[in-house]
Order: structure tokens, then sequence, then C-alpha cells
């Protein structure tokens, strides 16, 4: 067998970097649109939709070996190949936000920027969307009377769950018992410099022992949780690495008493981005206002750039 000779000026020229393997797009067969969206949302390609009946994809561990911890997980809820199509997805179609808002503490206000990229949908159990006359919108009414509610009830704008989320959101309904959630919470990590520090989602607007479900899409990062440390109980942390498609349902008396959190983390996964969606049901105004003001707020919106790969500024 003869070699193919190489010349003296090949040998000299710099070898060229291998093209970075680049994510297909899919142009979507259709978009959601609804006045209270920054811009038509795109509906779930048939690849990720087709995916969805076979949810969850394993039968959940449960973890009750501490005190007043309560959690389903699922490792994972997607298989990791769907998984990671719609971290790609959700990053390029949804509306972000780099929330800023102002703390105070006694004489001190502090102005406080979001460590990671926000956005929610949803409503509250005392309004309902549904869909208007004539049009292809849905109009926010009172979930008892069915009559439009009043422009003052809220002072930010609910936004209705778009079908690219509301489709995962049935399929974690169902399973977890049939809980009913009405909030999409959609955090994204860019880098291992976001992070979301030591909380618990234990406010009165969400009723008493509310059910939370965080599936984590994207880079694997650490999700911590520790005790409240009520007197007298005796509790070790947990820490699970959450990888591609997994999903932990927080439950029971979770969250009135641990505390969790997803540090900020270096090397590893870290750097390619995670997204983080949790399911929640608000049940009074207060929760509706809450979410809107701390993950949207009145800030510029960002859309992932392929070209670019960051969230930029949407035209």
């Amino acid at each position: 067998m003869t070699m193919a000779k190489r010349t003296l000026e090949s040998f000299y020229k710099p070898i060229s970097k291998p093209k970075k393997p680049r994510i297909e797009d899919t142009p979507p067969s259709s978009y959601s649109r609804h006045p209270s969206y920054p811009f038509p949302i795109a509906d779930l390609p048939p690849s990720i939709a087709n995916a969805l009946p076979d949810l969850p994809a394993t039968t959940p561990r449960r973890i009750t070996n501490q005190p007043h911890l309560d959690l389903l997980y699922y490792q994972p809820f997607i298989p990791p190949t769907t998984a990671r199509e719609l971290f790609h997805f959700l990053r390029r179609e949804l509306p972000f936000y780099r929330v800023q808002y102002t703390i105070r503490r006694g004489s001190t206000t502090t102005q406080i920027t979001t460590p990671r990229f926000t956005t929610v949908f949803g409503v509250d159990d005392t309004s309902i969307f549904t869909p208007s006359p004539n049009t292809s919108n849905s109009t926010l009414v009172d979930s008892k009377t069915h009559t439009p509610i009043p422009s003052t009830k809220y002072k930010s704008t609910p936004r209705p769950i778009p079908p690219c989320l509301d489709a995962l959101r049935h399929r974690v309904e169902a399973a977890t018992d049939g809980t009913a959630y009405n909030f999409c919470l959609v955090n994204y990590y860019a880098s291992g410099d976001d992070s979301i520090a030591y909380h618990s989602d234990d406010e009165r607007f969400l009723g008493p022992n509310p059910c939370i479900a965080s599936l984590s899409l994207g880079a694997k990062r650490d999700f911590l949780m520790k005790h409240k440390l009520t007197e007298g109980v005796e509790a070790a942390p947990v820490k699970m690495s959450l990888a591609e498609g997994d999903m932990v349902v927080m439950r029971g008396e979770t969250q009135a008493n641990w505390l969790h959190s997803v540090p900020k983390r270096r090397g590893g996964e870290a750097w390619q981005g995670r997204i983080n969606i949790t399911f929640r049901r608000g049940v009074v105004p207060a929760g509706t206002e809450n979410y809107y003001r701390y993950n949207v707020g009145e800030g510029r919106v960002y859309r992932w750039s392929e070209e670019e790969e960051r969230m930029v500024e949407s035209c």
C-alpha cells in the first residue's frame, strides 16, 4: 500500500480545528401567539411531542429517610436524547429575563440582579384563561363566575402557559398522582456562575404542603438541601447531582422544613448551560404578583442567539 506524500507547504500549514457540531434547527410547524408574549412561541416539534406519551422514562425512587422529607426522584424522567433536544428547543424559543429588583433592610436599600435568566407563565386559582371568541387568543376570567376579571386585579400581566410547556405539564401531573399545577417557572443557568441561594417554596400563596416538581435539562448541576434545623431535629444535608432529564418532586412537609439551592460551580459541565423547569400551584393573586415581579419584572427581554451562543436582547 502506498502512502500519500505530504508536501513541505502542507507540513507547515496550520491544521484547522474541527468545526463545532451544530444543533440542527427543525423549523416549527406552528407558533402560539398571545398579547402577553413578547414574541410568538414555537410549538413542540414532532420529535419531542411524540416522545411525551412515554413519560416518565423510569419509576421514581422515593426518599423519606430524613425528618419531614418526602421526595420523588426520577433518574431520568425524560430520556437523555429527548431531554437534550428539549433543552435546545426551550433555550432557543422562550423569552428570558435578567430581573433587577430592590430590597430594603432597615434604612439600607440594595439593588439585586437575579443571578440567572428567568421566565414564568400561568395564573393562580382565582383566574383561568379561556378561548376568546373568533380569535386564537385566550382571555383571563374569574374561575368561579367566568366573567372577565377587572383590569385592576393584577399589577403584572399574567401569561397563559404556552403549548410547548403545557404538554409537559400534563405529563408531570399524570406522573405525580394527578397533582394540578397552574404555574411554570423556567430558570436558565448560563454558566457555573449562575446560581440560586438556599430558599424554600413555602409562601402562603402556595397553600399548605405544596407539591413542587423540578425538572432538569442540560448540564449536570448539584442540587443541595438542608433542614431548617427545628429544635430537637437531627437531619443530614442532601446532595443530588441532577443530570439531563432528571426530575425531583418535593412533597408533603418538605417545603415547610427544608431549604434547597443550586450553588455556583467551576469546571465540569456547568459551562454548557442548564434549564430548570418547576411546576407549582398558586392559590391566590399574591402568588401571581410575586412570580411575575421576580421572574419577568419590567426589564429587557432576552433570547438565545445560535450565532453568538449566548442570550442577547430581543429586538
